[in-house]
């Protein structure tokens, strides 16, 4: 039955129905021939989003939203662009430094292609860069959001699976920064041997200090949101809260940029973005029950185990899977869908439940940028408005950093555990 119950999910997502719809049809369907009652339905699904990690969601989407509706990224991405456009890439380094400053406008990777990458791709087309590489250094940098706090899909993991989203949120900060820079040397070396564009001086010491004091409160959001939590003052939800309330009071007393059509707009797309993700937990919250009723994750178990007990070989093989979910699944639905089921046997077998995350969360981010059907490459070619192909040939250099960095997050568990040992 639970094979029957994948199958159709498989069968309904690639009829192009709704994620939502191919989740929910075939646990209601196994709901009713089994004979439970519908109540248990309605209360499964309630029941997976009462969870206060949750809460951190919606709070961490409105702050994107504040951010980007008072102008105050316009400030941050000028002082970036001062200070990076003549190192060799110029706008290309400024694009890959912003989305690892941006990663707390949304902490998603496709909602920063949508949002920010459209600033982005259209500042690089017009100093001379093509328009298919500036969306594939778009779509590379984007990848580093979901794994550098706030992350809504390590918020996500760690409900799932019972993990501590602090220690998962500071776990994600060395690997990614260690991944921006690979990605800059990759900029940097492909802007010498293509010849890109770039400034033509260097700032002056005014220029950087002008667009820094502009940008000084704005950059503070970030440092509160990730020192607050590293020193142990805040939860998740409550470092959101708090930021939430800061932002809000410099975007109305410091850049005056917030108006209350703006404010409304802001809460209708924190609404409207919450709504389609809490949707898919709270269905696939079923689709897990039904999973579970199946034993299924105890057969995957035993499956996994079979092949190996070594937690290298565990986390190599897993690292195959979760590429190829990647591929076709966003990132909420597959950490829902394959976290409950690939957790337990690693753990088991010796591997970090913290490590784990982060690997599972950086694997399901190449995914998105891998053929067939990786949904950023669909994202992009509707932001810069090209075909997905020109964009994945322009892509294929950076899958050399993405690849190292997976590698080296796999090997290397102290890259990731270290910060999260310094705060026990």
């Amino acid at each position: 039955m639970a094979i029957i119950i994948i199958l159709a999910f498989m069968a309904l997502f690639i009829l192009g129905f709704p994620v939502v719809v191919a989740i929910a049809v075939p646990a209601l369907i196994y709901v009713i021939m089994q004979g439970f009652p519908l109540e248990l339905m309605a209360q499964r699904m309630t029941y997976a989003l009462d969870s206060f990690p949750l809460v951190a969601v919606p709070v961490f989407i409105f702050v994107g939203s504040l951010m980007n509706q008072s102008g105050i990224t316009g400030h941050i991405y000028r002082f970036a662009q001062t200070l990076g456009g003549r190192v060799p890439g110029g706008l290309a380094q400024v694009n890959v430094i912003g989305s690892l400053v941006f990663s707390g406008t949304s902490g998603a990777a496709l909602a920063d292609i949508s949002g920010l990458g459209r600033i982005q791709i259209k500042a690089m087309t017009e100093a001379g860069f093509t328009r298919s590489y500036s969306a594939a250094v778009t779509g590379a940098s984007a990848v580093v959001g979901p794994i550098f706090p706030p992350s809504i899909p390590l918020v996500i993991y760690g409900s799932v699976t019972s993990v501590s989203v602090v220690q998962l949120l500071v776990a994600g900060i060395l690997p990614a920064i260690f991944y921006t820079v690979l990605l800059m040397l990759t900029v940097a070396f492909l802007s010498f041997r293509y010849n890109h564009p770039r400034s033509r001086r260097w700032p002056t010491a005014r220029e950087v200090w002008t667009t820094f004091v502009k940008a000084a409160p704005a950059l503070f959001a970030p440092v509160l949101l990730v020192g607050g939590m590293l020193n142990g003052m805040f939860t998740p939800t409550e470092a959101a809260s708090v930021t939430v309330a800061y932002v809000l009071f410099i975007a109305l007393f410091v850049y005056r940029g917030l108006t209350w059509r703006r404010f409304r707009f802001a809460l209708f797309e924190t609404i409207k973005t919450t709504s389609a993700v809490l949707i898919i937990v709270s269905a696939a919250a079923l689709f897990g029950w039904v999973m579970a009723v199946e034993q299924l994750p105890q057969m995957f178990t035993l499956a996994l185990l079979t092949i190996s007990t070594d937690p290298l070989i565990l986390l190599l093989v897993v690292n195959v899977l979760l590429l190829i979910v990647g591929m076709f699944l966003d990132s909420t639905t597959a950490t829902l869908l394959v976290a409950p089921l690939v957790a337990a046997p690693l753990v088991m077998a010796g591997v970090d439940p913290v490590h784990l995350g982060i690997i599972f969360v950086f694997n399901l981010m190449i995914g998105l940028l891998t053929p067939p059907l990786g949904l950023a490459l669909f994202t992009l070619s509707d932001v810069a408005k090209i075909s997905m192909w020109s964009i994945l040939r322009a892509v294929l250099p950076f899958y050399v950093p993405l690849v190292v960095a997976l590698l080296v997050m796999t090997l290397w568990p102290d890259l990731t555990l270290w910060l999260p040992r310094m705060l026990q």
